[in-house]
């Protein structure tokens, strides 16, 4: 039993002769793995874990660029096009049929169901690309908000008027050696607490954030605010509208994406009920409670601010006080964005073990695992690659992150490359072929419209971090501290 153990967690599947006894067979699913767990509950937790991120401080940032017509109009058609894809893409986590089909167990498997040949390979590396893309820049933004922490204990001993410069680069390292040990859970199926610790701090910065921006809009104060956002020659010029305009359309589009890890946390889902529509539950749950929280920070923060809007009102010091507060915030978002890396780091892991499983089943390094008892937590099994592959991908990780501290413009640049194919693109094609939709039709035009237009939304996008990059690039020093 150990030993089948041991081959479950390299995600190596077993036929049913491997489990003679009916005590476990009652341990397994109809796959042969580990029996799920999970429930709406928890892939909610996921779902939130991965969608709001610290960005929502950013959103006054984004609606102060839009105005109060525009603003809040896209946050909700986002919302909208999100929920929508997500249930299309829950029904083919099994094919053919959503119900009773096999399991596909990553982005890549489902769409090599359903549509295979190239676009297996397209969607392979818009997702992992993303998804490493994002843990480096989870590394730049916990370090920031680590930092921000010192600088605003600094604010509050000298004065607001001390520049109290801190280097980034302890902090990369101390959440790196975090996310070192972290990084040893076996899979998403033990994620489960992680997500929901990081869902609540999530909710506790984001609700800390948007008190103070309430506390400020009562307070009064000079501010100003527009139908149509930052106005062309007070606050910009021209061609920065429409750069800004561009880069808030975009920041808002990428906020809810959360497809690259959908099928990963349908798989941490119980069979009964049928998991298309406890993730189609847990989606409406996650999007409609991130869309409250993106609606209430953006619109009461640009009221708080008005266009002279931080990029984010948290780091940026938008708030100097209570400097406990923002202190306490910003621990919040840390420990957040600890979970959230797992939650986008798990699924590479999950595809290079299982990749290299495949191809040296006789490796020893590979395949063998060593139980350790741990006090207080019982059997651990320690897999010698998963412990040296993974904490070698934290560290490179890290370092890139230290050597390029303007990459989160680059995550927006792959956030704007993969946000049509794996939110948009695949999901429409795949509803299509699950459900044989005769071209032409009703359902199959407004289908690709919806595709249409999401792909140059990702290219106006794209566009405006190129710009943003370009930007960054020629303004940066080396050793500069933030």
């Amino acid at each position: 039993m150990a030993r089948e153990m041991q081959k479950n967690s390299m995600f190596i599947e077993h036929g049913p002769e491997a489990f003679d006894n009916g005590d476990i067979r009652k341990n397994v699913d109809d796959d042969g793995r580990e029996k799920r767990t999970g429930t709406w509950l928890t892939a909610s937790a996921h779902i939130i874990t991965a969608v709001i991120g610290s960005g929502v401080l950013s959103l006054a940032w984004a609606i102060a660029q839009l105005g109060w017509v525009a603003g809040p109009a896209v946050l909700m058609a986002f919302s909208f096009i999100t929920y929508f894809t997500s249930t299309l893409l829950a029904d083919c986590y099994r094919a053919p049929d959503p119900v009773t089909g096999k399991r596909n167990y990553t982005y890549m498997d489902v769409v090599r169901a359903y549509l295979g040949g190239r676009k297996v390979q397209l969607c392979g590396l818009a997702q992992y690309g993303n998804l490493i893309g994002v843990t480096i820049g989870y590394t730049i933004t916990a370090s920031i908000s680590m930092v921000a922490v010192k600088r605003s204990n600094c604010f509050h001993k000298y004065g607001h008027h001390v520049k109290c410069n801190t280097s980034n680069y302890p902090f990369m390292v101390i959440f790196a050696c975090i996310q070192i040990v972290l990084s040893q859970i076996p899979d998403f199926h033990k994620l489960s607490w992680l997500s929901i610790l990081a869902a609540i701090m999530s909710f506790a910065y984001s609700s800390i954030g948007l008190g103070l921006s309430v506390a400020k809009a009562a307070g009064g104060g000079p501010v100003r605010t527009s139908l149509t956002g930052v106005t062309v020659g007070v606050d910009v010029s021209g061609s920065e509208k429409v750069w800004r305009t561009f880069q808030a359309i975009g920041d808002i589009a990428f906020a809810y994406a959360y497809s690259t890890v959908l099928i990963e946390i349908q798989d941490t889902l119980k069979s009964s009920p049928a998991e298309n529509k406890v993730m189609k539950r847990a989606s409406f749950v996650g999007v409609s409670t991130t869309t409250m929280f993106y609606v209430l920070c953006g619109c009461v923060g640009y009221a708080a601010f008005g266009n002279d809007a931080p990029g984010n009102f948290l780091t940026g010091f938008g708030f100097y006080e209570p400097f406990w507060l923002i202190d306490l915030a910003n621990v919040c978002i840390a420990i957040h964005l600890i979970g959230a890396y797992q939650v986008f780091c798990q699924p590479i892991f999950g595809f290079v073990e299982k990749w290299c499983a495949r191809h040296w089943p006789d490796n020893k390094f590979i395949t063998s695992e060593h139980a350790l008892n741990i006090p207080c937590y019982g059997l651990y099994y320690i897999n010698s690659f998963r412990l040296v592959w993974r904490t070698v991908y934290v560290i490179v990780t890290a370092v890139i992150a230290m050597i390029f501290p303007f990459f989160n413009d680059f995550v927006g640049l792959l956030g704007a490359a993969s946000f049509w194919p794996l939110t948009v693109y695949f999901p429409i094609e795949m509803y299509i072929a699950q459900s044989k939709l005769p071209k032409f039709s009703f359902t199959w035009t407004w289908l690709k419209i919806l595709s249409w237009a999401c792909l140059v939304i990702s290219i106006v996008a794209a566009a405006g971090s190129i710009q943003g990059l370009a930007q960054d690039v020629k303004t940066y020093k080396p050793f500069k501290t933030q």
